[in-house]
C-alpha cells in the first residue's frame, strides 16, 4: 500500500543522513507534512473539472449555434486532460522509500517539469482559443444569416473601398494575425500565472518548507 505523506515525514527524518530528532520535532511543530497530498487532491479534482467542462461546453455550443467554437475547445480541453493524466501518474510513481527531504526534492523537481510544460503549451493553447472564438462568432448562425457575413457586409457599407482577401477585410486578417502573435509571446506568462492562480499558494509552502530544511541540514 502508497505510504502516506505522515508516514515517509515521521520515517524518513530518523535516517542516519537525513536530520536528527531535535530538529525534526521543531520542523515538525511549524510546516504541514500534508503538503503534497493536498496537492495531489487539487490537481486531481482540477483534471476532473476540465474534463467535466469539455462535455458540459460542447452541447452548449451547439444549442446556441457556435458550435465552430466549441468543437475545437472540447478537443483542448481533453488534450490538456490528457496531459494532466499523464503528469499525474509521473507524481504517483515518485519513491514513496526516499527519506522526506529527497521525497519532497523530487516532487519539486516533477513540479517544476510540469511548470515547464504548461509554459510552453501556453504558447500555443492561448492562440488556439482565441481563433476558436473567432470561429465561433463567425460562423455563428443568427435569423439565418453568419455574423461573419454581417460583419463584413458592414464594413463593405462604410468603407467599399477596403482591401479583400477571399472575402475577408485585410485589416481584420492582419488584427487577428497580431493578437495572435502576441498571445503566443504572452502565453507562457499567462500560463504560468494560470498556474499560481491554481497552486500558487501550496508552491509557496512547498519552497519555503524545502528553504528551511537546507538551511537544518547545513
Amino acid at each position: 500500500m502508497e505510504k502516506s505523506i505522515e508516514l515517509i515525514w515521521k520515517e524518513g527524518f530518523l535516517k542516519n543522513d537525513a536530520l536528527v530528532a531535535p530538529k525534526l520535532n521543531d520542523l515538525y511543530n511549524q510546516k504541514s507534512i500534508h503538503i503534497v497530498d493536498r496537492f495531489r487532491r487539487m490537481y486531481k479534482i482540477n483534471i476532473i473539472a476540465i474534463i467535466a467542462f469539455a462535455f458540459i461546453l460542447l452541447p452548449v455550443t451547439f444549442i446556441v449555434k457556435m458550435q465552430y467554437m466549441g468543437v475545437p475547445m472540447f478537443f483542448l480541453f481533453i488534450v490538456i486532460a490528457f496531459y494532466g493524466i499523464k503528469f499525474k501518474k509521473k507524481l504517483d510513481k515518485i519513491d514513496t522509500s526516499l527519506n522526506s527531504y529527497q521525497y519532497l526534492n523530487s516532487f519539486d523537481n516533477w513540479v517544476k517539469e510540469m511548470i515547464a510544460f504548461n509554459t510552453k503549451l501556453s504558447r500555443y493553447l492561448y492562440p488556439y482559443v482565441f481563433l476558436s472564438m473567432i470561429l465561433g462568432f463567425w460562423f455563428n448562425d443568427s435569423n439565418g444569416t453568419l455574423l461573419g457575413e454581417r460583419i463584413v457586409g458592414g464594413v463593405l457599407y462604410n468603407f467599399p473601398d477596403i482591401y479583400m482577401i477571399y472575402g475577408f477585410p485585410i485589416i481584420g486578417i492582419i488584427g487577428i494575425i497580431f493578437i495572435m502573435s502576441l498571445l503566443a509571446f504572452f502565453g507562457g506568462r499567462i500560463g504560468k500565472w494560470d498556474v499560481n492562480l491554481v497552486y500558487g499558494r501550496i508552491l509557496r509552502k512547498l519552497d519555503i518548507l524545502l528553504a528551511d530544511m537546507e538551511e537544518l541540514r547545513a
